[in-house]
């Protein structure tokens, strides 16, 4: 699965292809996304949750579009205090034994060039500043005014070298966010 995942975000294998494999490799339960979602906030990197309130207060609209499964991603939103109608990510649908069966027919987040449509979907003000580290955050450069290869997890270089800059922290972010 990490294989399958690094694959996809260096842009060596199309997403589409990877994203219903690694589901069925693994086949989390409700109780595991659970699980993860916990991780998730867990492992935050530092600054994350100050940063999104200071961008919040200072007028910015947040929203998380995201390639990962929804159950997983709302209590990191929540956390984050992005509201459930800013968070668009993966949905899935359970078989009787509470595991994961597929995802949603026709979700554009879980292939490649689904970002973009989402976005543009929501019809966000401008100027629209996207950031992300993986190729599905990159293809953001054709719908947001500027888009920022954050490089505080994992540097991905066909990522940076489409990007209009990068950061590796949320402290070096706020600035250009709150300069928009």
């Amino acid at each position: 699965v990490e294989s399958l995942t690094s694959d996809a975000m260096e842009e060596r294998v199309p997403l589409d292809e990877v994203y219903e494999r690694r589901l069925a490799l693994i086949r989390p339960t409700r109780a595991e996304l659970r699980d993860l979602s916990a991780v998730y906030i867990t492992a935050a990197l530092p600054g994350v949750r100050d940063a999104v309130s200071v961008w919040r207060d200072a007028g910015v609209h947040v929203v998380l579009v995201s390639g990962g499964l929804r159950d997983a991603i709302m209590p990191l939103a929540t956390w984050l205090g992005i509201p459930d109608v800013d968070v668009h990510a993966v949905d899935v649908l359970f078989n009787g034994d509470n595991a994961v069966t597929e995802v949603t027919p026709g979700s554009a987040l879980a292939r490649r060039g689904g970002k973009p449509l989402v976005v543009e979907a929501l019809a966000l003000q401008r100027p629209l500043l996207a950031v992300g580290d993986g190729a599905t955050d990159a293809d953001l450069t054709v719908v947001a005014d500027r888009f920022i290869a954050f490089t505080g997890v994992v540097r991905r270089a066909a990522v940076v070298v489409r990007a209009h800059s990068e950061v590796d922290s949320f402290a070096a972010l706020t600035p250009i966010v709150l300069g928009l």
